[in-house]
């Protein structure tokens, strides 16, 4: 069997999470022994098409007119647009029907939760919505001594100094105003938020807030795969604040690598992160700085083997099974129709 990652227009979003999860269904597919090839040049038995840039429908038709089944990966929802970047609430409804068109396209749709795909549900599709976590990578994000010592050592963090790590945009959704209140309401401990955002993207109230952030928090910026694992396996508590997710492949890379994990409690944790069982979840923001102090001084439960253990639920290796299973199902299906016309229906 041959795959076709469609990567188009990837170089655009690269450093996203849906760049990561398309490396991570390239592994996915290696080890369930499909051939990946990235260019038209030679047929496929399914395209997968992870952007919905300009270029996405146009993918679609094309593997369509070539007799290829077009999977459709739904990362983004209008839900998760909003409180993004700078005019993404006025662009939320017509980024919805954007999503229509680009999704409609699909012989079947991939979303990463139970909670995206009741999203999508009500959006009306044609296409099937299923179920498919992003996945994680168990054996590069994994707990390592070594690891969390080179990450202490470039951070100059001292013998017993505790560190928060958090990772995403600098925007509202990913509750970046909600960590840097956090780092104020804990002085003694050091705090890091990598990623980075083109400042003309960033709301001014974001820039504003990060500019009076406290000394105690750090922005190191965008970092490799590599130096974001040496940052999960060197904190003492990966701490992400967001608001809204589809799923959030920093969690599950996080849980891999044996960190404490304390999120928002939000519906597209509900059925797989419980609070008191494989995670922390703070209810308001009241919640932050407590569940965090007990966290980090040891007197709430160490919850990390139950956190790797959901991490391997979801590794690359049963995902990639999973991943073929999608297959045999649209070959069990009819043959799809002649493409449609590139409109939202």
């Amino acid at each position: 069997m041959r795959v076709h990652l469609y990567t188009g227009s990837l170089d655009l979003v690269r450093r996203s999470g849906v760049g990561q999860a398309v490396a991570h269904q390239r592994a996915m597919l290696e080890s369930a022994g499909v051939e990946v090839v990235e260019s038209w040049a030679l047929p496929a038995d399914a395209v997968h098409i992870n952007t919905v840039l300009p270029d996405a429908p146009l993918a679609a038709w094309r593997a369509r007119l070539r007799g290829e089944r077009v999977v459709v990966y739904g990362h983004s929802t209008m839900e998760d647009f909003r409180n993004s970047f700078v005019g993404s609430n006025r662009l939320a409804p017509l980024f919805k029907q954007w999503l229509r068109l680009c999704y409609n396209r699909g012989d079947v749709v991939l979303t990463p939760t139970p909670y995206a795909r009741n999203i999508l549900d009500g959006y009306g599709l044609r296409p099937p919505v299923q179920v498919l976590s992003n996945g994680v990578d168990t054996d590069f994000f994994a707990p390592d001594p070594a690891r969390r010592a080179e990450f202490r050592r470039r951070y100059g963090l001292g013998d017993g100094e505790k560190a928060v790590v958090s990772a995403g945009h600098f925007m509202q959704r990913k509750g970046i105003l909600s960590f840097i209140r956090l780092a104020r309401a804990l002085p003694a401990v050091r705090f890091f938020w990598f990623g980075y955002t083109q400042p003309a993207l960033v709301p001014a109230d974001i820039r504003q807030a990060m500019a009076e952030a406290p000394a105690n928090l750090t922005f190191p910026g965008f970092v490799s795969q590599a130096e974001l694992r040496d940052a999960y396996c060197g904190a003492d508590l990966f701490c992400f604040c967001s608001h809204e997710e589809t799923e959030g492949i920093v969690v599950l890379e996080a849980l891999g690598c044996g960190v404490p994990v304390l999120v928002r409690d939000i519906p597209v944790y509900e059925g797989w992160l419980t609070h008191g069982e494989t995670v922390y979840k703070a209810r308001s923001e009241a919640d932050w700085p407590a569940l965090a102090a007990g966290i980090l001084d040891g007197t709430l439960p160490d919850l990390t083997a139950a956190g790797r253990r959901v991490a391997e639920a979801r590794s690359l290796t049963r995902l990639g099974r999973q991943l073929c299973e999608v297959y045999r199902r649209l070959d069990r299906a009819a043959p799809h129709p002649r493409p449609a016309p590139l409109r939202a229906r």
